[in-house]
């Protein structure tokens, strides 16, 4: 993982950049028009304009605008607002699902814009590869279980609590206490 070497005209974009912009907004798999507008280089504005020019190219499955809830929410886990005068957005952002993403790629006409799709694209796909391989690990898992008695039980809770992901360790806080 990391960064890749760049195919022939390639734009080199780090994976973990493109996974930490992929949010899951009302059960999809997303990324914001500001994401996709910074990967792409161009202003918010300018995406959304092209996108709009081409607004039949856009199905509701394929792009929608959040709410001012669901921007909120997501503004306060990720820190988006900036400080000082004319730094915050007018408009609610919108969110784009894969197929949205690669519809990007034909309204956006740059080498950048099919690059960088290019590389959208292997990290949605290796993130479906990612959970499709744990769901197979527990349907595996569940066959054997059924398989075998309940001497193996304890082995398969112990399998099952390694597969799920463990809470953050809490810090201890530096100094002396009381």
């Amino acid at each position: 993982m990391g960064v890749k070497k760049p195919e022939k005209g390639g734009v080199v974009i780090p994976m973990e950049r493109i996974k930490q912009a992929i949010f899951l907004i009302r059960g999809h798999k997303v990324m914001l028009d500001s994401d996709l507008a910074d990967l792409y280089e161009v202003e918010i504005k300018a995406l959304n304009q092209a996108v709009k020019r081409n607004i039949g190219r856009f199905p509701d499955d394929f792009m929608f605008q959040l709410t001012a809830e669901e921007a909120t929410r997501l503004r306060s886990q990720i820190v988006t607002l900036k400080t000082g005068r004319g730094e915050h957005r007018k408009y609610l952002p919108y969110a784009f699902t894969e197929q949205g993403v690669a519809m990007l790629s034909s309204v956006l006409h740059s080498d950048r814009a099919i690059h960088v799709n290019i590389e959208i694209m292997r990290a949605f796909v290796r993130l479906r590869q990612m959970l499709a391989s744990n769901v197979d690990l527990a349907r595996k898992l569940v066959a054997l279980e059924k398989k075998y008695d309940a001497q193996f039980k304890a082995v398969f809770d112990a399998i099952r609590e390694l597969m799920t992901p463990s809470e953050p360790k809490k810090k201890r806080p530096i100094g002396f206490g009381p």
